[in-house]
């Protein structure tokens, strides 16, 4: 009996038991559609995070105090460090020590809610310099003025806001001249920003503004800094920009030793890496956990194939009485295992991508997030040849124990 042979003969015999065989593949369709879908939502999430950090741009370093950390436990400590203060921002400033440096910006973030004449609004407070975060985050002012570097040198009590504070607080009218309080302290505000949308972490129409000396001094009463974030010449000069900055802050804090750092650095490329690394081994675990479901539907698919194997034992007595070899039987119920689990295969990835396409539909238009639909070929190479792997190796026993059974035993089996 040929290939081909075997391959109709075993076709046949499962479209004489549809039900049966629909039953059978439930298993291996819900394993390889739970593993399409984490693999195209952590493709899509990826994607989501890496477009965010590129709002940053290549050639940005962000310098951000205490010890860097290495897990949960060690977030604390870095939240609540206070190493970054003036004197490291005058010393990063020197070109000199920084050749490289083109712009610097000292942030902070500020917690509360903003109010307007009996109005409460939460957004994002952020003490910065907004010259260099509108040339950062390519965000404009479109209504009235943005501060500057004499404003942040006077402490001045000004604030941009968002498009979306001043629906919240003035109800879309005019908020240009009018004062908002911050922790009870009264802002102008002075500038509206231009419809942003989410930019690099910051929802750009949800932020207000304020100089960075002003939140140091009135809003968060410290000496230091959240973060400095700084911009090189170009992204070729990032590394040599990275040892330079290392170098003057170990200066500036008299560190000999790089383990005692009090500081740490952030690029680009190297938040790129941990987030590839860290969502490639998330799915990886979840597509191991998931491949449970896999094994559960192949251990099925082999409880079905036995009993199949029972019901059909005349059919191959009959069979190796008019001469087929163990080896045609073998290759019969073979073929059925695989047959049934390939098209399980097939049907998952379908339903795989289809709830993929409604997932990233719902989180673009619930979450309102910049969320792009993956669906990694690699996803559809892995999930047929495992449903077809499955097929093959739960379906050796029960084809094995067909190709084995005495023709004369079987044709008296009642």
């Amino acid at each position: 009996m040929t290939l081909k042979d075997s391959f109709i003969t075993a076709l046949g015999g499962l479209k004489t038991h549809k039900s049966r065989s629909g039953l059978t593949i439930l298993g291996i369709v819900i394993g390889i559609t739970a593993i399409i879908l984490m693999m195209s939502i952590g493709n899509g999430a990826e994607q989501l995070i890496l477009n965010e950090i590129g709002g940053l741009g290549a050639e940005t370093i962000v310098v951000r105090p205490g010890k860097e950390p290495t897990g949960p436990s060690d977030l604390g400590e870095t939240l609540f460090a206070d190493s970054l203060k003036r004197k490291d921002l005058e010393a990063l400033k020197r070109k000199g020590n920084v050749p490289y440096l083109r712009e610097i910006m000292p942030a902070l973030l500020v917690p509360g809610s903003v109010s307007y004449e009996g109005e409460t609004y939460r957004p994002t407070i952020m003490g910065g310099s907004f010259e260099i975060m509108s040339a950062t985050f390519n965000v404009y002012v479109t209504k009235g003025t943005a501060f500057t570097e004499t404003e942040i040198n006077q402490n001045a009590s000004v604030a941009i806001i968002g498009s979306k504070v001043v629906q919240e607080l003035f109800g879309g009218g005019d908020a240009v001249g009018e004062f908002i309080k911050i922790k009870d302290r009264k802002f102008r505000v002075i500038g509206v920003l231009e419809p942003k949308g989410q930019a690099a972490f910051f929802n750009f129409d949800e932020i207000v503004i304020v100089p960075y000396t002003t939140a140091q001094l009135y809003l968060l009463g410290i000496d230091y800094f959240h973060e400095i974030i700084i911009k090189t010449e170009g992204p070729e000069f990032v590394a040599r920009s990275v040892a330079d900055i290392e170098r003057t802050l170990r200066e500036s804090h008299s560190i000999e030793n790089s383990k005692d750092d009090d500081f740490f650095l952030v690029t680009q490329q190297g938040v790129v890496k941990q987030v590839q690394t860290i969502l490639g081994a998330l799915t990886a675990f979840l597509s191991s956990v998931v491949a449970i479901a896999l094994v559960v539907g192949g251990i099925g698919v082999m409880n079905i194939m036995l009993v199949s194997v029972t019901e059909r034992t005349k059919e191959i007595g009959l069979r190796k009485a008019i001469g087929a070899t163990e080896k045609d039987i073998l290759r019969q119920f073979l073929f059925e295992a695989v047959i049934l689990t390939a098209f399980g295969g097939i049907i998952g990835i379908v339903l795989g991508g289809v709830l993929s396409l409604l997932a990233s539909i719902l989180l673009t238009q619930v979450l309102e997030l910049k969320w792009v639909f993956s669906f990694p070929l690699m996803a559809v190479f892995l999930g047929i040849s495992m449903s077809a792997v499955v097929g093959l190796i739960f379906g050796i026993y029960p084809a094995r124990i067909a190709a084995r059974k005495s023709p004369i035993e079987a044709l008296r089996y009642e």
